[in-house]
């Protein structure tokens, strides 16, 4: 079997799944736990929200990936088949287009026209795709990797407030289960900033304020129902 090496954008479509479900099981399931920690210390009560809470969370951050990489991996490969057809019915409109992409960039226009020249001749379909809509031909994301990457992260996201407030003594539940939910949004928000190279602190501190928004507003509803 021969092992096909992931692009870039393939990889970081990966992560960002990743990020975006792990973020989601984290919150919501903070914010469900604790909503009913505020209304009771029943465990089996928390137990079973909390797991069915966790499970439509992954399920839906999953369904969602999927339609939306489908979709966009339908629109690129339509836009390839419009290029097919726009190269094979009116070569020189790509030409023209190649040549003015180098121009624009300060190429000679008769170097440009001469790189346009050469690249009509090799493989023109991937060269103008790739000038034109930044698609490289055949290298699609996958709607399968970000179901997986967005179900397995947000199931393991969603874990750590139900475990704190499974685990810990009654008089440790509430902030226990804080503290792991902003211990795993701090890890969260760290990982989005390195998988999208932006500034790492504003991503922790967005992370964190919303997650410390959604728990003390479930919890505070909560206890409205004591």
């Amino acid at each position: 079997m021969e092992y096909k090496k992931l692009t870039l954008s393939e990889k970081l479509n990966i992560i960002r799944a990743g990020v975006l479900g792990a973020n989601d099981g984290i919150i919501g399931g903070a914010g469900v736990i604790l909503g009913i920690t505020g209304a009771t210390t029943n465990n089996t009560v928390v137990f079973v929200a909390g797991i069915a809470e966790m499970l439509a969370v992954a399920f839906s951050m999953a369904s969602g990936e999927f339609v939306s990489v489908s979709s966009q991996k339908d629109t690129e490969k339509a836009v390839v088949a419009k290029a097919e057809t726009l190269l094979a019915t009116q070569p020189t409109i790509v030409h023209d287009e190649i040549a003015i992409y180098y121009e624009q960039r300060g190429a000679d226009p008769k170097l440009a026209t001469r790189v346009a020249d050469d690249l009509m001749t090799n493989d023109a379909l991937k060269h103008y795709v790739q000038i034109k809509y930044g698609i490289v031909v055949g290298k699609y994301l996958s709607p399968g990797h970000a179901l997986v990457s967005s179900f397995i992260a947000s199931i393991s996201g969603g874990i750590w407030p139900l475990l704190s407030v499974i685990l810990l003594p009654d008089n440790l539940k509430v902030i226990g289960t804080i503290l792991a939910t902003l211990w795993a949004l701090f890890l969260t928000g760290w990982l989005s900033a390195w998988a999208g190279r932006a500034p790492i602190i504003p991503a922790i501190l967005r992370n964190i304020f919303t997650g410390v928004l959604t728990m003390a507003f479930t919890y505070w509803l909560g206890t409205l129902f004591k």
